[in-house]
């Protein structure tokens, strides 16, 4: 797993060959993690897969529990067929957008 470490954010991108394996080391890292925004990038992977976006639901649903973001780039957006807590978008700009957006609504109590 490739990990890259900003001031405003890490983001992760799998090295693995499939997805599953990918989430299976980020599960066994997320306390590496904890406090910190994330954005998961599988803009690199081909025909990612409705049920292996939601793999990440629970990681998803931690890492906001903590008031932290997560985010998903993927060139695969299926949005109406996901849960509103899965933010999943096509490029790494709307990601780091969401990144900023969501720490706006913090902020302002929301």
């Amino acid at each position: 797993m490739n990990i890259v470490k900003t001031a405003l954010h890490t983001s992760i991108s799998p090295c693995e060959t499939s997805i599953q394996e990918f989430h299976s080391e980020l599960v066994k890292k997320q306390g590496d993690f904890k406090n910190q925004h994330l954005i998961i990038d599988l803009y690199k992977k081909n025909n990612v897969t409705i049920e292996e976006l939601l793999l990440f639901l629970g990681i998803s649903s931690q890492i906001k529990d903590n008031g932290m973001s997560f985010v998903i780039v993927s060139k695969e957006i299926f949005m109406d067929k996901l849960p509103e807590e899965l933010i999943v978008v096509p490029t790494f700009i709307e990601a780091e957008d969401i990144l900023q957006m969501e720490a706006i609504e913090r902020e302002l109590g929301f």
